[in-house]
């Protein structure tokens, strides 16, 4: 069996960081924006002559969709030593908060359906326009309700990078720091909107930024995630010594 070299993961999870992060930004920002501004009627002739512009940012969320998978698989790989149940758990929270807020993108890619489908003669043009800018809204609003999970996520990887001892420190906190903002900016809506900012997920992005600098540049430390793996072995090599020695002792 080939294994793969532990530092090709620590690349990978650089290049797809970079890929969420510029995906995440034009697919869920910088291109919606785009479609949420002004009244119905501006917002439906935008949807009507902008249609590649509006296709281009569903496919750009794609790409950061894609990549928050696959980085979910890789940050297990790599944070498996310290403690495999825990790092199981980060994938978990990372598939679920990628695929609730997927529901989410639905309203966004359904808002130009209403301009366009022949079902919906019963209702007039401005109550069109009003439907589709009221499934932006939907998008706009809902998309924020699920972060704690996404931050739960960044906070447990986190956690396992300081412990790590293969990857620096500074890399953990860091990360815990960017998760309690996206979990404290979904708290606070929530629960206090006065005091919601989105100052709160301003730590995420220094966060990516960082991280895949780090994984592409330096990556971990071969010689201790070595020793990490070696140590995790024969713990489990004595505990199952252990097991099977009490097993004959009861026999």
């Amino acid at each position: 069996m080939i294994e793969t070299p532990v530092k090709t993961y620590s690349r990978a999870a650089g290049i797809f960081l970079v890929l969420t992060m510029v995906g995440g930004w034009f697919g869920e920002v910088q291109i919606p924006s785009q479609f949420m501004r002004g009244d119905p009627a501006t917002t439906a002739a935008k949807l009507k002559f902008e249609d590649d512009l509006f296709r281009l940012g569903f496919a750009t969320y794609l790409i950061e969709a894609f990549s928050d998978l696959v980085l979910a698989w890789l940050f297990y790989l790599l944070l498996k030593p310290v403690h495999r149940d825990l790092a199981l758990l980060s994938a978990f929270f990372g598939m679920v908060s990628m695929s609730l807020f997927a529901v989410t993108k639905m309203f966004y890619f359904s808002a130009p359906l209403f301009l366009k489908s022949r079902y919906l003669t019963a209702f007039s043009p401005e109550q069109l326009d009003g439907l589709a800018g009221a499934f932006l809204s939907l998008y706009g609003g809902l998309s924020g309700l699920f972060m704690l999970f996404y931050g739960t996520a960044w906070i447990i990887r986190g956690y396992l990078t300081f412990k790590s001892g293969y990857l620096p420190r500074f890399l953990g906190a860091l990360m815990v720091i960017a998760g309690l903002g996206f979990f404290a900016k979904n708290v606070t809506k929530l629960l206090a909107p006065a005091y919601s900012s989105d100052l709160l997920l301003a730590p995420m992005f220094l966060n990516v930024v960082v991280v895949a600098m780090w994984m592409l540049v330096r990556g971990v430390d071969q010689a201790k995630w070595d020793r990490e793996v070696a140590a995790r072995h024969r713990s489990a090599g004595f505990a199952q010594t252990q097991f099977a020695q009490g097993a004959r002792d009861e026999t």
